[in-house]
């Protein structure tokens, strides 16, 4: 019993013990919390950044930062060439370098509604150019995008002679990290880098950046000021004088906005800073402060830019609201009253081999329109001229009713619901699959100042592949993209001969196979061959059916890996340049002229003596974000006194 007793008692022995240990516990944390909050508040800023706002800021710019909306794909995804993407945008690809110094690196972007742009990666055919590909985010789809790695043959900071002195190198430094900002700009937001640029605004407001000067100095000096015995006075007026700071360029953004008694308190701080720097401080402390400072400032801006880039691409690669409204007031009207379609009693012509057949694959009503009038208008025999307008079921009746309630000369205009004309029996064939447009940034590395070139490589969609089906009795048909305009006349186009080749098209000889070798598979072709350009084409369809383009188009579908819409559409470029291979008949570089959608620097003269204007690029001419100089070009062949274009805000 008594050993019973003994056994019971000492467990409730160790229990007292550990009870007194808890609470000894919280009676330490209870002093040591609050000794730690008043030396980290003496230490810390009293106004202004502090490491709280820090890890807040880049919070936000982790979470701003999928903007973009950037995601990584497995591994095996990457090494069978297979483009995958879900959620919203984007996917990492392989990076291959190539024995002439030049890097690749796969970026895809996918086109909206508008036929809009999509992305891609590709290189110069110089020895000394790599090429990256921007980022192009698309709104309403997803899309497959790489991150760059660059490979550069030659070094970026140009080499100085002893002659130079400090100077020059002090410039070439200073010129090679702007190129070098430039370049990362480019490859990180894309063309919205080029419109930044030619919109760029210098500060006009001199006072404002003055009080931003300050302060920033202000908040370098004040932890050490804070720390020293005897100056506590001057330690008040210098926080005084960064709240007084802060609160004026809370409320005010330009000088004329700044209060009355600005110059005053500019005054002031200008004489506090002085008494402070006359202080026996630590550098290295003022300095850390400083950079501390100027690296959330630069974050600051980097996180502004995403946010004003992401409001570009949005401004850009969404449909305006008043083509938008456009499209839904011609379906309504169709239904109200259906149109006497015109179309059928030229329906004799549809198939007619002999005449002059134009195919645009579209859903921009007012952008098709634009393409056929301005080819029309510049011919001078329409009677022979039909285009087809190939849409899709939400815009099909929208089409129906605005070419029957406009014509263009004597030409006859038929619009074909896609959707309902499918002669393959492929799922993923059945919707409409526009041109697709690859985003290529060009960095030449030979020349003394780096310098970066883009360009837009647009491809045939999937759709395209089906033209000698849907038109199984033509021979000959021109295929025009809804963002060209015609200058010219195009009745010499059609006694062009093609030299038995089935592809008259613009050759882009920067991007070669061979530079595309990763994402063109194990599949046999010329290295040495050109890219080509979709937009403006010729097309001999007996050739097509004699070769089989189309065959050998779903064989190679059948080998690409395309498990979701954003892989299937990023297959359009290796599919389209391997489809094709040895059957491009290249075309005269005065036939069309392309850049007008994203390059500021073309040249008028070139303009005007081209056949045909290609606005590829994500700035188009229907967009409020297009480059102004081109939109005349666009707009001498818009539709006048048309009631819903006044009813929806069209302006012309």
């Amino acid at each position: 019993m008594k050993g019973f007793a003994a056994a019971s008692v000492l467990p409730a022995k160790r229990r007292w013990r550990g009870f007194a240990v808890a609470v000894l516990a919280l009676v330490c944390c209870s002093v040591l919390v609050p000794l730690v909050f008043l030396l980290g508040f003496h230490n810390g800023f009293p106004s202004g950044y502090s490491s709280d706002d820090r890890s807040s800021l880049e919070t936000n710019f982790r979470r701003y930062g999928r903007l973009d909306g950037v995601r990584e794909l497995p591994e095996d995804v990457i090494e069978n060439t297979t483009f995958e993407a879900g959620g919203e945008l984007h996917k990492e690809t392989n990076n291959e370098s190539f024995g002439n110094g030049a890097s690749l690196t796969l970026k895809l972007n996918h086109a909206t509604s508008q036929s809009q742009a999509m992305d891609v990666t590709s290189l110069s055919e110089s020895k000394d150019t790599i090429a990256q590909v921007g980022t192009e985010d698309i709104i309403s789809h997803p899309k497959v995008v790489t991150t760059p790695h660059r490979v550069i043959s030659k070094p970026l900071l140009a080499s100085t002679t002893k002659s130079d002195g400090k100077e020059s190198r002090k410039n070439n430094v200073k010129s090679s990290t702007s190129d070098e900002t430039k370049r990362s700009c480019q490859l990180a937001f894309g063309s919205y880098c080029l419109w930044s640029i030619e919109h760029k605004e210098v500060m006009k407001d001199s006072t404002v950046k003055r009080l931003k000067d300050q302060l920033f100095v202000a908040r370098a000096y004040y932890p050490s000021i804070a720390k020293l015995r005897g100056q506590e006075k001057l330690t008040r007026e210098l926080k005084q004088n960064i709240q007084e700071h802060e609160h004026m360029l809370s409320e005010a953004i330009l000088d004329a906005d700044l209060p009355p008694l600005v110059a005053r308190k500019i005054q002031k701080m200008d004489h506090t800073i002085a008494r402070a720097k006359s202080c026996t401080v630590d550098c290295n402390n003022v300095d850390k402060k400083l950079r501390q400072i100027l690296d959330l400032t630069e974050d600051e801006a980097h996180f502004h830019m995403k946010q004003s880039a992401f409001l570009y691409r949005l401004g850009v690669q969404t449909m305006p609201k008043s083509l938008h409204c456009l499209s839904m007031r011609l379906t309504v009207e169709y239904f109200k009253s259906p149109p006497m379609d015109s179309a059928y009693s030229h329906a004799h012509k549809f198939d007619n081999p002999e005449l002059r057949h134009y195919v645009i694959f579209s859903r921009n009503t007012l952008a098709a329109s634009v393409a056929i009038n301005s080819t029309a208008a510049n011919s001078e025999v329409t009677e022979d001229m039909v285009f087809h307008v190939l849409t899709d079921g939400q815009n099909y009746y929208a089409m129906k009713l605005w070419f029957a309630r406009n014509s263009y000369k004597a030409a006859t205009v038929r619009v074909l619901n896609f959707e309902e004309r499918n002669h393959i029996k492929n799922e993923g064939m059945a919707k409409l699959s526009l041109t697709e447009e690859f985003h290529v940034s060009i960095l030449d590395t030979d020349k003394p100042s780096v310098q970066m070139r883009t360009e837009y490589l647009s491809v045939f969609g999937h759709s395209h592949f089906l033209l000698p089906e849907i038109f199984n009795n033509l021979k000959k048909v021109v295929v025009l993209d809804d963002d060209v305009v015609v200058q010219r006349d195009l009745s010499s186009l059609w006694n062009l001969d093609l030299e038995g080749k089935v592809n008259g098209a613009l050759e882009f000889c920067g991007v070669k196979l061979g530079q595309l070798r990763t994402h063109l598979g194990r599949n046999i072709y010329d290295a040495d061959s050109c890219a080509w350009i979709s937009g403006f084409n010729i097309l001999d369809l007996e050739k097509w059916r004699e070769h089989n383009v189309t065959g050998t188009y779903l064989q190679l579908l059948g080998k690409f890996q395309t498990r979701s819409e954003a892989s299937w559409r990023a297959a359009a470029l290796p599919i389209s340049l391997l489809a094709f291979q040895n059957l491009i008949h290249p075309l005269q570089d005065e036939w069309t002229l392309s850049g007008l959608g994203h390059d500021f620097r073309v040249n008028a003269e070139a303009i005007g003596n081209a056949v045909s204007l290609h606005y590829n690029g994500n700035m188009k001419p229907w967009l409020e974000l297009g480059i102004p100089n081109y939109k005349k070009y666009w707009k001498k062949f818009l539709t006048q006194e048309e009631r819903f274009m006044d009813e929806c805000n069209v302006s012309p």
